[in-house]
């Protein structure tokens, strides 16, 4: 308990779904929790369950769109102002449409890879000086195993979370003189509202076949994982994709 203890954590995408399971994780373990989304409804509650069950002030909500430059900028001073500082970030805002390349249109392939690509990007612009003026930080990504090997019709997806892979490698190197650490996780098949959107039941079942275990994953479960890769537990671990729920 309290790996986290002290420490300023900034989860995008956390009003539901794996970001929230991960707020919710975060703040057990002794971090003061900033919960950012678009969804202002969810991201209170979440908000509010951590400061009545778990402590007073340790969690925040902002409201902001992270594909969006002056939100980004705001969104950083904000919490600057308030905590003095930020230690870990976890870039997890992110859409999944579904279509291969006939039926994606130009649009939504520009919305996919300004949220799920372009705001990790932001984020990390953005909060990076801040952890480097405290010479240590702790960035996790959340990738996808479609951003390793591909899927079917899910095109705009699979490519922005292969972006976000290749932009964890390559900042990592950056920023290893500044003792910040980067990694991603590349969840398979999770139990959330954005995986259950696009299949019915009927879908998900065949799909379930294939799956480790034979189920979905859980959202506690990959925020485990985040939480190992944010903690001193993974001191001498940077660059790196931990695959959750097999590769195959």
């Amino acid at each position: 308990m309290e790996r986290l203890k002290d420490k300023v954590a900034v989860i995008t995408g956390a009003a539901r779904g794996i970001g929230r399971a991960t707020a919710l994780l975060f703040a057990r373990e002794g971090a003061k929790v900033v919960i950012v989304d678009i969804l202002e409804k969810e991201g209170k509650e979440t908000c509010d369950q951590i400061n009545k069950n778990i402590g007073e002030d340790r969690a925040l909500f902002i409201r902001a769109d992270v594909s969006e430059v002056d939100d980004v900028k705001d969104m950083s001073d904000v919490i600057v102002r308030k905590y003095g500082r930020i230690d870990i970030l976890v870039n997890n805002a992110a859409i999944q449409p579904i279509g291969t390349i006939l039926d994606t249109d130009i649009a939504t392939w520009d919305k996919v890879m300004k949220i799920n690509l372009r705001s990790a990007f932001l984020c990390c612009k953005f909060i990076i000086p801040h952890m480097i003026k405290n010479r240590s930080g702790s960035i996790v990504n959340v990738a996808s195993i479609l951003g390793l090997r591909g899927g079917d019709k899910i095109i705009a997806y699979a490519t922005s979370k292969a972006g976000l892979i290749g932009f964890t490698k390559a900042l990592a190197e950056d920023l290893m003189p500044y003792n910040i650490r980067v990694n991603a996780v590349a969840p398979r098949a999770i139990d959330t509202e954005m995986f259950r959107a696009y299949r019915s039941e009927e879908e998900l079942k065949k799909k379930m076949e294939r799956y480790l275990f034979g189920r979905l994953g859980r959202p506690e479960e990959v925020a485990q994982a985040i939480l190992f890769l944010a903690s001193e537990e993974s001191s001498y671990i940077t660059g790196e994709v931990l695959v959750i729920g097999g590769y195959c």
